[in-house]
């Protein structure tokens, strides 16, 4: 991470790359995100006003994720970079720090009141960064965005601050959604399960337990005793249906449907779930809004034994 760090310091006395070869140059304010998550809210916040690059796109693994030579030449070239902070990007802090020097560079996790934050069981010093999972804190991300690009772009204010002011209405919606379908599940059915441990915001903010074999941060992994005590809650509570996700192989998952099954009980994966990234751009899943709807509706649909809405999970053969 270090020499990467100095290679971004090289660039920058040395070499700048030319924007065009990243952006379009055309007087837009030019925006580099890490998540996708991140990049959508960018983009529903400043419309037609600016240009939006994310680092990391559907499928990728923040916690694992490292900043490539190309990655470097977008973060030069950009007026102002957004990522989440609160560790999620681990490997790539160090850049962010150094390009704070000379580039707007914020963590828009920072925005959450810490009050708010949920402790990481695995790293007690640090939050768990998952903070997308409850759309109320989302909104203080929405507002952390629309703020620095006022700041950053202040012609553009009265379009920043009215589109804003709109996707908070719509995430108010959301909300409102989520809440309404979570309250189709019986309380003591609503147990999610998945194998990283990203939806205790959603848990908390929506009235589900939440249980993962696997911690926080995907740099860990699953031990078998980790995998034994989620087969026995599974078996224990009668659950009818756990989730695989779009960024973390399905292996556990997998290996915990075996499990529950030789002891009897038969479990099913009621589907996919996007936790740290977004779906295809062309898909409902693509937005922020449309992962957060597919999500509800797939543990839902999965928890009451109904799949019409949630998308269907293809079987991985073992060798």
């Amino acid at each position: 991470m270090f020499s990467l760090v100095l290679v971004v310091l090289v660039f920058l006395g040395a070499c700048t790359p030319s924007r065009a070869a990243v952006f379009v140059d055309d007087g837009r304010l030019r925006v580099v995100a890490t998540t996708g998550m991140i990049a959508d809210a960018v983009r529903q916040v400043g419309g037609d006003a600016v240009q939006v690059v994310a680092l990391m796109g559907p499928g990728v693994d923040p916690h694992l994720y490292k900043a490539s030579e190309g990655d470097v030449h977008r973060i030069l070239s950009a007026d102002v970079i957004f990522y989440n902070g609160l560790h999620l990007e681990a490997r790539m802090v160090d850049i962010f720090e150094q390009m704070n020097k000379y580039t707007p560079t914020v963590a828009v996790g920072e925005a959450v009141p810490r009050e708010l934050l949920l402790a990481s069981p695995q790293y007690p010093d640090q939050p768990d960064p998952h903070i997308w999972m409850d759309v109320q804190l989302w909104r203080y991300v929405v507002e952390r965005i629309r703020d620095t690009l006022v700041d950053v772009d202040p012609a553009q204010a009265e379009t920043y601050r009215t589109r804003a002011d709109a996707y908070l209405q719509r995430l108010d919606a959301l909300d409102a959604y989520i809440r309404a379908r979570a309250e189709e599940v019986p309380p003591e059915q609503r147990v999610l399960v998945t194998a990283h441990d990203a939806f205790q915001y959603f848990g908390r903010a929506y009235g589900f337990e939440v249980f993962a074999p696997q911690g926080i941060s995907t740099t860990s992994e699953a031990g078998i005793a980790d995998i034994r005590r989620t087969i026995d809650l599974v078996v224990s509570r009668r659950i009818r249906a756990i989730f695989v996700e779009s960024s973390v192989p399905p292996d556990v998952i997998e290996a915990i449907v075996s499990g529950a099954q030789a002891r009897g009980h038969t479990v099913v994966i009621g589907g996919e779930l996007f936790s740290d990234s977004l779906g295809d751009p062309d898909t409902p899943a693509g937005t922020y809004e449309g992962m957060m709807k597919h999500n509800i509706d797939t543990i839902v649909d999965g928890l009451l034994g109904n799949r019409t809405t949630g998308a269907p999970y293809v079987e991985h053969s073992t060798p």
